[in-house]
């Protein structure tokens, strides 16, 4: 056991303040814990080939970072998971969150490895539980990296499940924000209206913490009780059969909400939620045929084949097509709102539908999670539960659209209370 292994941000910033750590101290630790994981897990595309300067201030003041590459940086080169068809060996200007998280005293690490230009192609990332499985995808890299306490903090995007998802199979905490909450400018986009900025961290506090960074919130403190506090229990899609696992963690979960005195009921969503699922796969097909059109031009060959066939259905697909999906999409997310005003605070859902499968040539299945990410609603794993062969389950929390406090505040919460 590494001696950060226990470490929060807010406990490094205690220790700081109290002179008993030093600004690189937790960059150290992190680096001999890469040097002993790595070359097992592979999470990583590149690592800063020098030790940063110390930051004076900020509320993530020392904490090591990972970044998702498809995220661009300057001194850093950028390959999106193309393998080399692709590359830059750096950009002329780093993407928003880079600034935003030097200005907080964050240091980055390095670029973690994500799928082929975030899409479904595997990369060679493995499961720190278990190196046969996957990590998920598209934001393997940066998942694997933090369950194995390679950096406290790491950063991927979601546009189907690629943060719900590998926090689910690698036993993080994976916080995927309300849509646009905060800025992608200098992330490569793969479907604008559904891509997400998220990110991983082992502690709930750290999630947080890095939110309130990043948006400038008030500090998020754990609620005194759930006294009050309703939960509707709905996963989307509702007609597929989860894995045991999964239901024995939504069952715990509930449990755990209970003793805290929340209100535990069935969501009554209607029929017209069902469609959420083929509705966000249209979306994410008809924007990546345009956003991805130069790429495909120029590299289809050297594509992978699921790639180049989501591109190319999206380029057949028609825009009254993407129109209808769009339009229903808006009308749901009104619905779910007055949902959450007149029936519920926050809904419990099925992460994935069970552990990491075996393989690394596939990242599983996002199918839980695209209907919450077409909605732009806030989604949180939580790793409170254990499947066979003591492999990571997670569930989620999801809140209405931007209430991500709300739902941090009650989460908080919930993780105060011991598995029962």
């Amino acid at each position: 056991m590494y001696p950060h292994d226990d470490m929060s941000i807010d406990r490094f910033r205690a220790r700081l303040a109290a002179g008993e750590s030093q600004p690189l101290d937790w960059w150290h630790l992190c680096r001999e814990r890469i040097a002993a994981r790595e070359p097992e897990v592979q999470a990583w595309e590149v690592l800063a080939p020098r030790t940063p300067e110390p930051p004076a201030a900020g509320l993530l003041r020392g904490v090591p970072v990972g970044l998702k590459d498809i995220i661009e940086t300057r001194d850093l080169p950028t390959a999106w998971g193309t393998g080399g068809y692709l590359g830059t060996p750096g950009s002329l200007v780093d993407a928003a969150l880079v600034t935003l998280l030097e200005r907080q005293g964050a240091l980055i690490m390095g670029k973690t490895v994500t799928t082929e230009l975030a899409y479904f192609t595997s990369g060679k990332t493995r499961n720190p539980h278990d190196l046969t499985r996957t990590p998920g995808g598209s934001s393997s890299g940066s998942a694997a990296a933090v369950a194995a306490g390679m950096v406290p903090l790491a950063f991927g995007t979601q546009t189907a499940g690629s943060i719900i998802r590998p926090a689910s199979y690698c036993g993080v905490f994976g916080f995927k924000p309300t849509f646009d909450a905060v800025s992608l400018a200098g992330i490569k986009s793969f479907a604008p209206s559904l891509d997400t900025l998220g990110w991983f961290a082992n502690h709930i506090e750290d999630i947080c913490t890095t939110f309130s960074a990043l948006t400038r919130a008030p500090a998020i403190d754990a609620l005194p009780t759930l006294d009050g506090v309703r939960v509707g229990v709905r996963s989307l899609p509702s007609d597929r059969v989860l894995d045991a696992d999964v239901q024995r963690a939504l069952a715990r979960t509930r449990i755990r909400l209970e003793r805290l005195g929340a209100n535990v009921v069935p969501l009554p969503l209607d029929e017209r939620f069902a469609a959420l699922v083929e509705y966000q796969k249209e979306v994410m097909a008809y924007e990546a045929a345009q956003t991805l059109a130069s790429e495909h031009r120029q590299h289809a060959d050297s594509m992978g084949p699921r790639l180049v066939a989501l591109i190319e259905e999206g380029q057949t697909l028609p825009y009254a097509r993407y129109r209808q999906a769009q339009q229903a999409a808006n009308e749901l997310r009104q619905v779910l709102s007055r949902f959450f005003v007149d029936e519920v605070d926050v809904i419990l859902a099925a992460s994935a539908q069970g552990v990491a499968p075996e393989g690394l040539q596939a990242t599983g299945d996002p199918l839980f999670c695209r209907a919450w990410t077409l909605l732009g609603v806030p989604c949180l794993n939580l790793p409170l539960g254990r499947g066979h062969q003591g492999l990571p389950v997670g569930v989620q929390l999801i809140g209405d659209r931007f209430q991500d406090d709300r739902l941090l505040a009650i989460a908080r919460c919930l993780m105060q209370v011991r598995p029962g």
